[in-house]
């Protein structure tokens, strides 16, 4: 018997991709379906959904546990989830679709159909309700605000059969696990208490104190990174993977750690996405998720630890995962090491800390990094990325 967590609000993985077996006669048969295109942001959640990392979603959410989600962070059934999972459409579309009716599901961006659907409702949604409850903005220059603004009129609701992950096992070999092989590999290693940690950037030298935190307190890291769409600015998931590797090969213990990645589209929705992120975290697998400053925030629409609070608002039983709550980190060149405000009694004049923006245009103009806030073999290669820009 497994001794990880359970899955979020089942006992077993719920996966909606289909056996291999079946996909190709599948596939063929949708060709002769109505076709509903999918945002990248809808893509990325119908491929959270085929590899059940969304359990125990049995698809795309109906207007009820959409309302639910947004208002209370809950769905009809009680079942604790703090964001919607919701597919839209053009109102003419939609109009043409009745009803029980099964359609196609394709990637706008390559033009692949990915699965089916079976329409069990068609709804239309206030946006603006939906960004106040979940971004606490409507401003479009939010970037989650902005999807949900310019989604289809309608929304599609009803079960999903994957039959597709498009490129991701392919060209993320060795690094796209799903739920249940993760689940597999903690348990080949005897790890019990596991924390994920979130990236969507290269580990810096905070970074990479935050995951050994975890490592001292946990039995194992999964270093969990987004390999779906990001905002203009980051740094792309290849790129990212090859510096992390580099970190971890020369400054990880071998055997306390994996790397990971997984297809979701960032949201940028500050708390809420905290704790969608421990929600699926949940169902990899894991027992603790590390929280540290403005966890899946953007700009200042959310407080550095806002993400951290919301943890403290849920009710009993909400999640079993649970956050690692770490400070701000930093180096410190009187202490002569990383440390947090918690840790270190020295003023801020003492502390090394570049924020995105600076590192960013530290690398454009070539200046050096210092050894204190990234690792030499992790500056080569964002530097390479960078150089690579201005050609």
């Amino acid at each position: 018997m497994s001794k990880l967590v359970p899955p979020h609000g089942s006992e077993v993985l719920i996966p909606l991709l289909a056996p291999e077996g079946e996909r190709a006669e599948r596939l063929r048969q949708a060709k002769r379906l109505k076709q509903v295109p999918m945002t990248s942001r809808e893509t990325s959640d119908f491929l959270m959904l085929a590899m059940g990392a969304y359990t125990p979603l049995p698809g795309f959410m109906g207007h009820d546990d959409w309302r639910g989600c947004c208002a209370d962070m809950r769905l009809t059934n009680g079942l604790f989830w703090p964001i919607p999972i919701t597919l839209s459409c053009a109102k003419d579309l939609a109009g043409a679709i009745a009803v029980g009716e099964t359609v196609a599901l394709v990637d706008q961006d390559s033009g692949e159909a990915m699965g089916v659907l079976t329409v069990a409702e068609k709804y239309p949604i206030d946006k603006a309700f939906e960004c106040k409850q979940v971004f606490r903005t409507e401003d479009p220059k939010h970037p989650g605000a902005t999807k949900v603004l310019g989604q289809g009129e309608v929304n599609l609701a009803g079960a999903v059969v994957a039959l597709s992950e498009g490129l991701y096992p392919q060209q993320y070999k060795g690094l796209y696990y799903r739920p249940a092989q993760t689940r597999a590999l903690f348990a080949e290693k005897g790890w019990r208490r596991v924390a994920a940690f979130q990236t969507r950037n290269p580990m810096h030298r905070s970074h990479e104190y935050l995951a050994k935190i975890a490592i001292e307190v946990c039995d194992g890291v999964l270093i969990h990174q987004v390999l779906g769409a990001l905002k203009s600015g980051d740094i792309p998931a290849e790129v990212r993977v090859e510096a992390i590797d580099k970190l971890t090969e020369h400054y990880f213990v071998p055997g306390t750690f994996i790397q990971a990645g997984y297809p979701i589209e960032m949201r940028y929705a500050g708390p809420r996405e905290a704790l969608l992120h421990a929600l699926f975290r949940q169902n990899f697998g894991c027992s603790h998720l590390v929280i540290g400053r403005d966890h899946a925030g953007v700009g200042s629409y959310y407080g550095p630890f806002d993400a951290q609070h919301v943890f403290d608002t849920l009710a009993p039983g909400s999640l079993v995962i649970q956050p690692l709550k770490i400070d701000v980190t930093f180096f410190c060149y009187i202490c002569a090491g990383m440390a947090t405000a918690r840790t270190c009694p020295h003023g801020p004049e003492q502390r090394l800390e570049i924020s995105g923006t600076r590192l960013r245009e530290m690398f454009a103009k070539g200046e050096k990094i210092p050894d204190e806030f990234s690792r030499p073999e992790v500056v080569a290669v964002l530097q390479k990325y960078y150089s690579g820009l201005g050609q």
